[in-house]
């Protein structure tokens, strides 16, 4: 099979498109003839080498949709020929992929694969920010940064179809704005230009955001607490900044304030019976059309560098889709 493979860590000239054994599956494994996956900067982190830098080569990639080809002897809930979304073992940049069982998704009738391929990171990640770590109450504030992302469209969209009273998004840039407003965002404030805490404090009448998804760090984790409301909860699940923000215990105990650290990583590896429980879920929501996947840009499979520089550029909105031909 054609998989794309990183032989040295590095820029995108390292995403090599070459031949690679079709994986073998184990008792409680899969095997996935891949339609579509997508790229999220977790890829790109693992490419460069800052993100739990493994043995090279590699396969990247977190996610994929496709039809299942084989299943082990033990696997009991999943069937050759049907339609699912998966987390591979080894990276999804392929044309096969193997999964386990646990972390194999069989899709709705009315899913596209398009839609599949680009959706399990960004709706399983906002579905558990909110409602799991955050529990998110029904008429409550959401504050989401870099929001014009595909977590970010998502994570708006989420809030709303939860109940959220206010959707307030930030951007890099002012080409970003409508982005998140499209998403459903009731304001949205470029950090970069806006001291956002102000505005958030402003529409809220000084009471601040009661949640804060925050995938940037640095900066705008300081800023967030400036307007982050008593007994408000900050969620913490990415740096893209490069940098993490420092929080005094002082903000946290005498507001009843609280930061909350998650990774869906983790929880795929240490707890995926959390992901089978939520699945239907974020299933129902894509199928009523209350959650809809910004798929902003499509790309071959084997043009997995193009769209890597396409969102290291931070001009991409929404999913980038990798196309298999297979």
């Amino acid at each position: 099979m054609k998989a794309i493979t990183v032989k040295n860590f590095g820029g995108s000239e390292n995403l090599v498109w070459s031949d690679t054994a079709v994986p073998q599956i184990g008792s409680n494994q899969v095997l996935i003839k891949v339609k579509t996956t997508s790229v999220n900067f977790a890829d790109i982190k693992a490419r460069v080498g800052t993100k739990g830098k493994g043995k090279l080569p590699f396969i990247p990639g977190l996610e994929a949709a496709g039809i299942v080809e084989k299943v082990g002897p033990d696997v009991l809930n999943i069937h050759e020929g049907q339609r699912v979304l998966a987390f591979p073992h080894d990276g999804s940049y392929a044309e096969y992929v193997r999964a386990d069982a646990q972390l194999t998704f069989p899709i709705p009738a009315s899913m596209t694969f398009e839609t599949a391929g680009s959706c399990g990171i960004v709706s399983f990640l906002s579905y558990l920010l909110l409602a799991n770590s955050a529990k998110m109450i029904q008429g409550e504030t959401v504050l989401i940064h870099s929001a014009a992302g595909g977590v970010g469209t998502t994570a708006i969209q989420t809030a709303l179809a939860l109940g959220a009273g206010m959707v307030i998004g930030t951007v890099g840039n002012e080409q970003k704005r409508q982005i998140a407003k499209d998403a459903g965002a009731h304001y949205v404030f470029n950090y970069e230009k806006e001291v956002f805490s102000h505005q958030v404090n402003e529409l809220t009448n000084g009471k601040g955001a009661d949640i804060v998804l925050d995938s940037v760090g640095g900066k705008l984790t300081d800023q967030s607490f400036d307007c982050l409301a008593k007994y408000g909860r900050l969620a913490a699940f990415g740096n893209s900044s490069g940098e993490y923000g420092n929080i005094s215990a002082g903000k946290l105990h005498s507001s009843c304030r609280s930061v909350l650290g998650f990774s869906l990583g983790t929880t795929r590896k240490e707890r995926p019976e959390v992901l089978q429980n939520m699945a239907p879920h974020v299933f129902q929501l894509l199928e009523s059309g209350r959650l809809k996947i910004n798929i902003g840009k499509k790309f071959r499979l084997e043009e997995a560098a193009a769209a890597h520089d396409w969102v290291e550029s931070r001009k991409s909105t929404g999913k980038v889709l990798l196309m298999a031909n297979a």
